[in-house]
């Protein structure tokens, strides 16, 4: 009798083992390549949640699914400092991935790997704060979805590859602080049809004139701050630009800034540590909603316009110009 027992709860547990596999959402090759992905790390705690007898969809940290297909559509690893190593190239296999992240992660090193071409269904890279190092690849462009890129304070240098201008669904481009050098592509303005973007190109070594194909570009925010730039910025300023905040200090930028004409969409104009000259237009009274205004440290001359939202800001806002004058610099003579 006991022996009949024993089967009959052998056969019970066999069929409640196989009714929660059958449950499972997480698809096995997902499974399979998240597994790897992991041991590629060395099993970092960050991944102590993934387990062979759980859901990689319904129990693991750092993944998301698709609640339709159940496919794994994002990889997130933030703010660690146990996981090193590069990004594996199995990480391709995960052919439903839209969101690649790894932000803060100081001992992630290497390269993007190219596997990531195979992502066709991406649409967000954000890596930031690593050590991730050498070129931005030119494979990059052959990502059809890709719509955001922040690949901020990493160590990749070189110069910016020109393919990224065929993703036309790009919107918003973050490259700041790391050791790219040479002139800032002028295939960039075929980003005109995008219709509100964000170019944030600042702490850079780039170098050469501005392409004048980028005043052709809908921006949203601008930041080409502490670069080696040169040329004429005016191509960003003029009544119709939609573009809210502009930073340009600490480049080689000459222009004449009398005849520019400032949108009333801007909230941030940052100038300051140039080589722009002329004068103030008095335009920049007539902007509403100012809220940051820089134009120190350059060749600036005349009378300072009053007015509008230009009265809140200080001497600082001015100062080290060639001949500036007025409130709140001394009065012109």
């Amino acid at each position: 009798m006991n022996k009949f027992k024993n089967l009959h709860f052998l056969s019970l547990s066999l069929i409640l083992f196989q009714s929660v596999l059958s449950t499972e959402l997480c698809h096995p090759d997902d499974k399979k390549t998240l597994f790897q992905i992991k041991k590629s790390f060395n099993n970092a705690y960050e991944f102590a949640s993934w387990t062979p007898d759980t859901d990689c969809c319904t129990d693991w940290y750092l993944v998301k699914c698709d609640q339709t297909t159940n496919r794994v559509t994002s990889l997130y690893v933030i703010n660690d400092d146990e996981v090193s190593g590069p990004i594996p190239e199995i990480v391709g296999n995960l052919y439903y991935l839209e969101s690649l992240s790894f932000r803060n992660i100081p001992k992630l090193t290497g390269s993007l790997p190219k596997s990531i071409v195979n992502l066709k269904y991406l649409n967000s890279i954000w890596i930031t704060k690593t050590n991730l190092s050498g070129p931005i690849p030119a494979f990059l462009g052959q990502i059809p979805k890709l719509n955001y890129i922040n690949l901020q304070y990493n160590n990749l240098s070189g110069p910016i590859p020109t393919s990224l201008s065929n993703l036309r669904e790009l919107d918003y481009l973050a490259l700041d602080g790391n050791h790219l050098t040479g002139p800032i592509p002028a295939s960039f303005g075929l980003f005109s049809k995008n219709p509100d973007m964000y170019l944030k190109l600042s702490r850079n070594k780039l170098s050469g004139p501005i392409p004048k194909t980028l005043g052709n570009i809908h921006l949203s925010e601008l930041d080409l701050s502490r670069n080696q730039i040169s040329g004429d910025a005016s191509i960003f300023f003029g009544n119709t630009k939609k573009v809210q905040r502009v930073y340009l200090s600490r480049n080689r930028f000459s222009f004449d800034l009398t005849k520019v004409e400032f949108s009333k969409n801007l909230n941030i104009i940052d100038l300051s540590h140039n080589m722009i000259y002329g004068s103030l237009p008095p335009t920049l009274a007539k902007i509403p909603d100012l809220q940051q205004l820089d134009v120190s440290y350059n060749k600036l001359c005349g009378k300072i316009p009053t007015g509008g939202e230009l009265k809140k800001f200080d001497q600082s806002a001015y100062v080290h110009n060639k001949c500036l004058c007025g409130t709140p610099l001394p009065k012109c003579k």
